[in-house]
């Protein structure tokens, strides 16, 4: 069954367009990455998916059920959890509590909340460390960590992530990436949106390409890593 599948999906904020017709597919279990320039239109998609941009055209449908009409809240209790740009955290108050919203609302995932967090934790154990520290002092690395913590709460089967390494120190970079590996190989379809492309297309098994809101190339992510064209554009060889 296909995760995630998009066609002809064009966004706008207010009278601006920034997709244009955008069309791709992630099958369950898949770890796919969309790279592109900053601005490119990577983070529009995400929220469009997401529905956190209403103003779109196109059709959007995730585990064989339309979503494109519903509501950000209907669309995370269909198992679609999202790690914002910039982490978004509520920032006065602390780990656990930041954890604790993710399911707070979801009667699925608050019946296994505990559970969950138990796997957080593994996944990342400076949370647990850091468990009754308000999230507004953390390092910009725990905040990642705690962004993709908190949306794994959640209990998605499809996962969106924005930009996990933005600002992050290279050794900081490994680690999310990792997790992002771990939590892919358990079972939870990923759509990575990042602009560190060498880590995305290293991390993925397929990759589109997205200029100026526009998809212009998808391939393996293997094969992409030896595309000249790429190499020249994203991986300065």
């Amino acid at each position: 069954m296909k995760a995630l599948e998009v066609k002809n999906l064009s966004a706008f904020y207010g009278k601006i367009q920034v997709l244009w017709d955008v069309s791709f597919e992630v099958e369950e279990g898949e770890f796919v990455t969309i790279i592109g320039a900053n601005g490119a239109g990577k983070t529009t998609l995400l929220k469009s998916i997401s529905g956190l941009i209403s103003n779109k055209k196109g059709t959007v449908t995730a585990f064989g059920k339309s979503i494109e009409q519903l509501s950000a809240a209907k669309i995370v209790r269909s198992h679609i959890g999202h790690v914002p740009e910039g982490r978004q955290l509520f920032h006065l108050m602390t780990v656990l509590e930041n954890l604790e919203s993710g399911a707070d609302y979801l009667p699925h995932a608050k019946r296994e909340a505990a559970k969950t967090k138990a796997y957080v934790y593994s996944l990342f154990p400076r949370l647990k460390e850091r468990e009754k520290q308000l999230a507004g002092t953390l390092s910009g690395g725990e905040r990642q960590m705690l962004a993709i913590g908190r949306a794994l709460m959640t209990k998605p089967k499809l996962l969106l992530v924005d930009e996990p390494s933005l600002g992050l120190a290279p050794a900081l970079t490994k680690t999310v990436f990792q997790a992002l590996k771990t939590i892919n190989q358990e079972g939870v379809t990923i759509v990575l949106v990042e602009q560190n492309v060498l880590q995305s297309l290293k991390a993925a098994q397929r990759a589109y390409v997205l200029e100026n809101g526009e998809v212009v190339k998808s391939a393996e992510a293997s094969s992409l890593l030896n595309d000249p064209e790429i190499q020249a554009a994203y991986l300065a060889i």
